[in-house]
């Protein structure tokens, strides 16, 4: 049996860096270097956790970090273990590459022990995300702390979160347990309903994009800049990253309709095709730069590429759109064959919005709606949650449900899940469930307790 349980573990670890491999292949370029900021993981590591849940714990935090490009002026992570003493796994300047720290969470061992989240909280803010302190976070960038909780008796932690807020730490909590919903929801940074997870540890993988996504909201970075936009001109602002030496390379051309730009051949507008681009640069100390001769009410594609002789630096790209201009007729260099030909038919704004809405609606109505919503009381602030769906497209339910004034509590469910049971649900609240699809959020449907 102990050989069985071996060769299954291996099997599993296999396969899920397989996927995890797969996944990472697909992720775009802008998801990929979208951030910079430091991410300090918060891992229930105790007794209380079983070794299973660790284990899957620890395989959902590989999954979750895969996208994110590492390093000194990207995404930094640290990982804080929480048993009878904290224990830093790695702090945010040990690991630079995804190779490194996918190795590193791989040898990640559990510490047993009891669930002293306090002194491991208190690490936390006097140490590693304490900024300008060596080992510590960087000044000047957003910090994240994300604490994975099986929410069995994490003690007083309300007080060292409520400072961490206080400094502009941002919190986000995953619990993977049925822990005390008002301490936890009093950890997290608001918006609770966007910040803070209840998910089975079997299906804590739905979660991942979602959570993601909500580090990326509070990381992002706005290296690269548009501003004072004008009918022809734009001003483009940028963080420097050369030290003085070599220069930056400016392409910027028009967006055709429907493209989503990119990097487009030589003598071709990056991902457009509406003729050549305009290319400036501008020198190693230099963080702005102006844009001139565009056409009114137009949406151009920039690619900033810094040159530099002995170091390769990522390219930086961003959108903009000009203003309208007094005449909205749209001229194009292959629609004129002369200067003396007449334009061609202005430009219908207002009609193409029209089209626009008309085929939003339309795709929405066509995803598949929830049917058949039935809540029954089976126990004191308990209802039980039984409903139909569809599978085709089916990504899991979002179940919303009140607890209070102006509280609101989430669970994320996989597809195969048609029922479930609330605790702590008062008398008259609204409890809605809604099918989410790949693409969008379907038609729910909400019952009164």
């Amino acid at each position: 049996h102990l050989l069985t349980l071996i060769s299954f573990r291996t099997f599993m670890t296999l396969f899920l860096n397989i996927i995890s491999l797969n996944v990472y292949c697909c992720f775009s370029p802008t998801v990929l270097n979208c951030c910079e900021g430091d991410v300090l993981f918060l891992l229930d590591s105790s007794g209380s956790v079983a070794s299973y849940e660790f284990f899957r714990m620890v395989d959902f935090l590989k999954e979750l970090l895969l996208p994110f490009s590492l390093g000194p002026d990207q995404v930094r992570v640290g990982l804080l273990q929480v048993g009878t003493e904290p224990h830093l796994e790695f702090s945010f300047d040990t690991y630079s590459s995804q190779d490194g720290l996918q190795a590193a969470l791989e040898r990640t061992k559990q510490l047993k022990g009891d669930t002293n989240t306090v002194d491991a909280l208190l690490m936390a803010r006097n140490q590693v995300l304490k900024q300008g302190v060596p080992g510590g976070a960087r000044p000047d960038l957003p910090r994240v702390l994300v604490w994975l909780t099986d929410g069995v008796d994490p003690g007083e932690v309300q007080e060292p979160m409520a400072r961490l807020r206080e400094e502009g730490v941002a919190i986000l909590v995953v619990s993977t347990g049925h822990g005390n919903y008002q301490v936890l929801r009093e950890a997290v940074s608001p918006p609770a309903e966007e910040h803070l997870f209840f998910v089975d540890i079997d299906d804590i993988n739905i979660i991942s994009e979602d959570l993601r996504n909500a580090i990326i909201e509070i990381i992002r970075a706005e290296r690269l800049q548009v501003k004072s936009v004008t009918t022809t001109t734009a001003q483009l602002e940028w963080r420097p990253v050369l030290a003085g030496t070599g220069y930056y390379d400016i392409q910027f051309g028009p967006i055709r309709s429907g493209q989503t730009g990119g990097t487009g051949g030589p003598g071709t507008s990056p991902g457009t095709g509406l003729g050549p681009f305009q290319r400036i640069t501008r020198p190693g100390d230099a963080s702005s730069a102006k844009l001139t001769d565009l056409r009114p009410d137009t949406t151009y594609t920039v690619t900033l590429t810094p040159k530099a002789n002995l170091e390769f630096l990522n390219s930086l790209h961003t959108t903009f759109t000009t203003q309208p201009g007094a005449d909205l007729s749209i001229i194009y260099p292959d629609q004129i064959s002369s200067k003396n030909q007449k334009q061609k038919k202005k430009f219908d704004i207002l009609h193409n919005i029209y089209i626009l809405l008309f085929w939003c609606t339309l795709f929405h109505l066509l995803l598949p709606a929830l049917s058949d919503l039935q809540l029954t009381t089976v126990g004191n602030e308990s209802v039980q949650l039984r409903w139909k769906g569809s599978y085709d497209g089916l990504r899991g339910y979002w179940v919303t449900w009140e607890r209070g004034q102006s509280q609101r509590s989430t669970l994320y469910l996989p597809p195969n899940r048609l029922s479930t049971t609330l605790n702590h649900v008062p008398s008259r609240a609204r409890v809605c469930v809604s099918p989410v699809y790949r693409t969008a959020r379907g038609e729910g449907l909400c019952c009164t307790a």
